[in-house]
């Protein structure tokens, strides 16, 4: 097998078997980023230099029986707003375009210590607003199956990069979707953790108590492995939360017999294409096939997370986003009279027409007079939604349905219409909203060749059952995606 066609999994396993190194395996991946990413444009930076440098100081470490982990030695790609020291991180964004970090993430440090080797920072909406990597700063990323068509986001930088071969896997922040949804256009493996089990120190802010940092990989087995070594309580994160079923591996195993699965019959009505609601029954199927219990129910309240979702985000956006000023770091504008006219002239030339969208939007739900009317309202909604799910998962281990309305459109598609982009995350929105985990995986193309994904929902802290799930639909579904 080609080292670049091997799963994380595969290549360590490779590597501490002294088939490969680190070294080689990071050469190679370099050599292809080189060779091909002109055309998908899946990295705002590339470090080789510094990935080979890892590559060596990790694969002596190897060498010497100090890195023992099922990751040490594995390239890996980070999605470019999570804080990395000494190498720059933009957000994808103008305003942040000479930012270099003087610290790093703690969930990139946990990869660091598991041995696992940076090759650079990927592709993705600005500030992580959008949902198709085309407001990006940097310009768009195109997806591998089909270059003419969006990748998905707006971790599309992270998702086409493990499409192409361009990484072995790489980490990317979910809001409202943002794993998941390009798991799903790039025919990719996407996870969204419970909130709070990944740490969020050291990833730039959209939606606060939205936000999750997960994985993005080629197999199930590879999304377990790394969200255990992306998982840890973290102090300096007062969102964090200090777990002790975090050996996800221990779920990989083929069999779902008396998991019961229920699928809402909300996921599947009006907006959803006939191909992709095909693909997600005949899953459905096959998961009943070999033990599950498969119901059909009704999730009331699906149809107000949208509004609820881009409320509170939105709301949450203007604030964290009010820091980014032309003052200590990051974009400055050239001329300008007096220190309100920096701030003023500095975020209007540094922020893109998505990013100044929802800044207004939040700005205006929080101020005086309409706080009650949308912000506090969203709330009371957002709290509804969980208890809907609360009542759902009193029946049911794992709620399945689509990742997305549709396969991945064209470029230039959803940026016309920006309100088709917001409901194209009709059915990954309420899975943050309610701070529950969820995982993506291939389950069919349509009839143009692009992929298709099927979303698992679990109640919080059940990875576990999204794991042994999606484990046990991929290993009867071999590599036919069918």
């Amino acid at each position: 097998m080609d080292i670049l066609d091997m799963t994380a999994l595969q290549l360590s396993a490779a590597i501490k078997k002294g088939v490969t190194t680190a070294v080689e395996a990071t050469e190679q991946m370099l050599s292809r980023i080189d060779a091909q990413d002109q055309t998908y444009n899946c990295y705002v930076t590339v470090d080789a230099e510094g990935a080979l440098a890892q590559a060596k100081a990790v694969q002596k470490r190897i060498e010497a029986g100090e890195l023992t982990g099922p990751l040490a030695g594995v390239p890996v790609a980070i999605k470019d707003n999570l804080c990395t020291e000494g190498l720059r991180t933009t957000c994808s964004s103008k305003i942040l375009h000479n930012f270099v970090p003087t610290y790093t993430a703690e969930a990139v440090k946990n990869l660091q210590r598991a041995g696992a080797v940076i090759l650079g920072k990927t592709n993705m909406d600005e500030f992580a607003m959008g949902s198709t990597t085309e407001t990006s700063a940097y310009g768009v990323t195109r997806n591998p199956h089909n270059t003419e068509h969006v990748p998905g986001g707006s971790s599309g930088g992270s998702a086409a990069a493990v499409a192409a071969n361009e990484c072995f896997y790489a980490i990317g922040s979910d809001t409202g979707g943002s794993i998941r949804q390009p798991a799903s256009y790039c025919g990719v493996v996407g996870m969204k953790p419970t909130y709070g089990t990944v740490s969020r120190y050291g990833l730039i802010a959209y939606g606060s108590s939205l936000d999750q940092i997960g994985p993005l990989t080629k197999d199930v087995a590879d999304c377990a492995a790394v969200l255990e070594v992306l998982t840890s309580h973290d102090e300096k994160d007062s969102t964090s939360i200090a777990r002790k079923d975090t050996d996800f591996t221990a779920a990989l195993k083929d069999d779902v017999k008396g998991l019961r699965i229920g699928i809402p019959n909300d996921y599947l009505g009006k907006g959803l294409d006939g191909e992709v609601r095909e693909a997600v029954l005949r899953a459905a199927d096959v998961l009943k096939e070999i033990g599950a219990v498969v119901e059909h129910f009704d999730l009331s309240l699906a149809e107000y997370a949208i509004p609820a979702y881009y409320t509170i985000a939105a709301a949450e956006a203007s604030s964290n986003l009010e820091r980014f000023d032309g003052v200590k770091y990051g974009y400055r504008t050239e001329e300008y009279a007096g220190l309100h006219n920096m701030y003023k002239k500095s975020r209007s030339e540094g922020f893109g027409e998505e990013v100044k969208r929802r800044i207004m939007l939040g700005s205006f739900v929080l101020s005086s007079g309409y706080y009650d009317a949308y912000y506090l309202k969203a709330l009371k909604v957002k709290a509804l939604i969980k208890k809907a799910f609360d009542d759902a998962f009193s029946k049911y281990d794992v709620i399945l349905g689509p990742a997305a309305p549709t396969t991945a459109p064209k470029l230039g598609e959803s940026l016309a219409d920006p309100i088709q982009m917001y409901l194209g995350d009709i059915y990954t929105i309420a899975v943050n909203l309610a701070g529950l985990p969820g995982i993506c995986l291939p389950c069919g193309t349509d009839s143009k060749g692009l992929p298709i994904g099927l979303q698992l929902i679990g109640d919080c802290f059940q990875e576990k059952k999204l794991i042994r799930a999606a484990y046990g639909y991929e290993s009867v579904r071999g590599d036919s995606n069918a």
